[in-house]
């Protein structure tokens, strides 16, 4: 009897191991991925080891019967192999647990820099508005000239309203400029510097640069 449980022990090893290789190689196509290995092996074995335990829940007497009939030894062979390579499934779960959690993960973090690049864009008007320059910022006549009487009907609205960002309807309300007329005026004041863009979660918000203000200051 001894001999017999030597033998079951030694089959079950074997097969595990066996079906541990056949699943590391079809699943793994870097042949050199020792930890892939050792834990295909792994699951395996611990598959082939249960095999016992399901035969005896389901009442079956190939266990037994082995000791006498090799065709049953045969039969249980083949069950504790089929049993280490459905552990796949294991492994094959836990890959596509991680593969799902590094994606989310990744998703995150991408969605996180995003957030803070928004916060940055919207933080600059700010930061530039309260904080104090180390030199005034010098602004002269010929920008002024430069600009078309819709930019600087878009600059001062921009600079006397009591919002800081601005959305586009309601610069077209104060200046009574149509939707074009008024992007175009921004894009001009934008190519400037005298004007800036930051796409909030409100949608497309525009502010006046430091630059800007000063130089709105200035009209008359």
């Amino acid at each position: 009897m001894i001999s017999h449980v030597i033998i079951l022990t030694l089959v079950m090893l074997m097969a595990g191991v066996f079906g541990g290789l056949i699943n590391f190689y079809l699943l793994n196509q870097n042949n050199k991925d020792m930890v892939a290995m050792a834990r295909c092996l792994v699951v395996g074995v611990g598959a082939a080891f249960l095999v016992p335990v399901v035969l005896d829940l389901i009442g079956s007497d190939i266990v037994s019967k082995s000791q006498s009939d090799s065709s049953k030894m045969l039969i249980y062979v083949g069950i504790c192999l089929i049993s280490a390579i459905a552990s796949r499934l294991v492994v094959t779960n836990a890959l596509d647990r991680s593969l799902v959690a590094s994606e989310q993960a990744k998703t995150a973090v991408e969605e996180l820099r995003n957030e803070l690049h928004q916060l940055q864009d919207a933080m600059a008007p700010l930061l530039e508005t309260e904080t104090e320059q180390q030199e005034a910022v010098v602004v002269s006549e010929t920008e002024l000239d430069a600009l078309d009487v819709t930019s600087t009907a878009v600059l001062k609205s921009l600079s006397s309203g009591r919002h800081i960002y601005r959305a586009l309807s309601g610069l077209g309300t104060e200046t009574e400029l149509d939707e074009n007329d008024l992007q175009k005026s921004l894009q001009v004041l934008l190519g400037k510097g005298l004007a800036g863009k930051v796409n909030s979660g409100w949608g497309m918000r525009w502010y006046v640069t430091e630059r800007g203000r000063k130089l709105a200051e200035s009209i008359v």
